[in-house]
This record gives structure tokens, sequence and C-alpha cells, in this order.
């Protein structure tokens, strides 16, 4: 999907806001109960969800130019009727987010409408609608609750894990079944071959996309690479980023030391990675979205969900 002349971000309802207790009154009542919770309870405003900073960010970068046209659109993609969204809405209005487009689709998973509104991600709480996305193509991540630290910092700043995220998972594939040495080994010999694309390789382009709208030392958008890889497996990294021709601003190649610590140091307002375990790890400490895709997550049956 390319960047044209906007980044579109979408995102549910319980990404942006906390909707717990109306969703455990759906799995413990049903449908009709929630519903009619939600009805009884439009005007109360709901509390932020571990989603709803980086709306605020990403929102916050359109009036930094005089462009007639936004750089960003964030949009919402639920599983609410319009009913029950109205609720969603009236919280929207209250935290004056510039969020204006929606679908609802009374509990039918919401991903179709990804092209249709020419979303770049969609992040959601629902981690079976984020694997349908994915298997269709789209850059999903369902946002893991932990811990929201604020960022005082006003710049976006974004991590990404490497392998399943941005690259395709080919090299992981052989770290996982081959071993270390066959993983090194492999990358030594690929290193002047571009690792192919992952689902994000297009939500980075289009930031890459907004970067280039401002100078360096003065861009809202700040990314990083955070990857267990290391010397030589680096080098690989790097020539397929400049074969991208996509600006990574900071590359931090750990060689398997977790990533928590340096991942507050550079200030991340949302990692996302492959492996569950690395997830759950870092949202004791930033938000977190897990991407599961590739061999490190095996495909489950879909099931209903609210």
């Amino acid at each position: 999907m390319e960047f044209k002349d906007k980044l579109v971000v979408a995102v549910s309802s319980r990404a942006l806001f906390n909707l717990d207790e109306s969703h455990h009154i759906f799995e413990a009542e049903g449908k009709e109960a929630y519903c009619a919770y939600q009805v009884a309870h439009e005007d109360d405003i709901l509390e932020p969800g571990f989603g709803y900073d980086l709306v605020k960010k990403l929102l916050a970068i359109n009036a930094l130019t005089d462009r007639k046209k936004p750089l960003v659109e964030v949009i919402l993609l639920s599983q609410n009727s319009a009913d029950t969204g109205l609720r969603i809405f009236n919280s929207i209005n209250h935290y004056e987010l510039d969020i204006t487009r929606a679908a609802f689709t009374s509990g039918a998973t919401p991903f179709g409408y990804i092209p249709a509104f020419g979303a770049h991600l969609f992040l959601s709480a629902n981690a079976q609608d984020v694997t349908n996305a994915l298997a269709a193509g789209y850059a999903a991540a369902t946002i893991l609750s932990g811990v929201q630290h604020p960022s005082t910092c006003e710049q976006l700043r974004i991590a990404f894990d490497g392998d399943a995220v941005l690259f395709s998972d080919q090299s992981e594939r052989i770290y996982q079944q081959q071993g270390l040495a066959a993983f090194a080994e492999n990358e030594k010999n690929s290193a002047h071959i571009p690792l192919t694309d992952g689902p994000f390789k297009g939500f980075l382009a289009a930031l890459h996309c907004i970067q280039a709208q401002f100078p360096a030392d003065l861009s809202p958008i700040r990314t990083a690479l955070v990857t267990a890889r290391s010397a030589p497996a680096h080098e690989r990294v790097v020539r397929t980023l400049r074969q991208w021709n996509i600006r990574i601003d900071e590359a931090l190649f750990l060689g398997g030391m977790t990533k928590q610590a340096f991942l507050t140091a550079f200030g991340a307002d949302i990692f996302f990675d492959d492996q569950k375990s690395h997830c759950e790890a870092a949202a004791q400490h930033i938000s977190t979205a897990h991407v599961p895709h590739g061999i490190s997550n095996p495909v489950v049956p879909e099931s209903g969900t609210s």
C-alpha cells in the first residue's frame, strides 16, 4: 500500500478507549446485555485505552504543517453497532480527537474495510481481528495491556523488531529450524541480497514519507529498529533498508540481549514485535503491540469476539 498523500491508521474502539467493563458484560451475559449497557451509559465518557496516547501524537502532527490536507488520519474500525458506537464517538468528541470516519460492523470482523479506507496500519485489542488482517496482507498488531507512561516528549517515537515485522520471517525460520550458526552463515552469505518485505514495510515507508516533509532535526517522528541480530548479520539489514530507500533513525543490534531497557532509553511510544513473550515483557515498561506473523505465531482457529 503506497503513502500517496497521507498516513492512515485504523484503530479499534478497545484500542482507543478502556472498554474492559462493558467487554466483561459481553463475555458474561451476551450481546444483548452488552448493547443495553452501552446505550444506558452512552453519555459516560470512557477512559483512555492503551492506544490513546499514540493516537493523540499521530493527530498532533497535523498541527505542524500549513498543508490544507492532513498528513495523518485516524479512523475507527469497530465491532460495535452504530447504536452502541454512539458512546465511542461521544468520548472522541470529549477528548477533541479529530476522528470523523468509522466503520461499525455489529460483531463482524472489520478488517475488510482496511483497503477501502487506505489504512497503512490496523491497531486493535482483538487478537483474532489482527490475525485476520495480517493473513489478508495488511499491517496489523494487537495492542497489549500493560503500563501507561505518557511521554513528555512531543516527538512520536516508534520502534520495530526486524524479522517477521519489517522483514519477512525467512531468516527467522532458518534460526529456529537450524540454529544460530546456520542463521549467521546464511546472513553472511546473503549480505548483498535484500530481505523480502515484512507486513510493516508499508507502514514504515509511510512514516518515512512524513519525515521527508520536515528538516531532519525537526521531524515529528523518530523511528528505531530494535533487533536481536548482531554483527555480521546486521549488514543485510542495513543494505535492505538502503535498497528500499527508507530511513531508520536508530538501529540497535542487541545480539540477543533483552530489549526493555533499550526501548525505555529510546523513549518508544510503541514497540512492534512478532514474539509474544518479548511483547509481554516490554509492555510492563512501554506501550507494546504484538504482530502475530511468521513462524513464531502458529495459526489458531477463528472464534467469535466482541
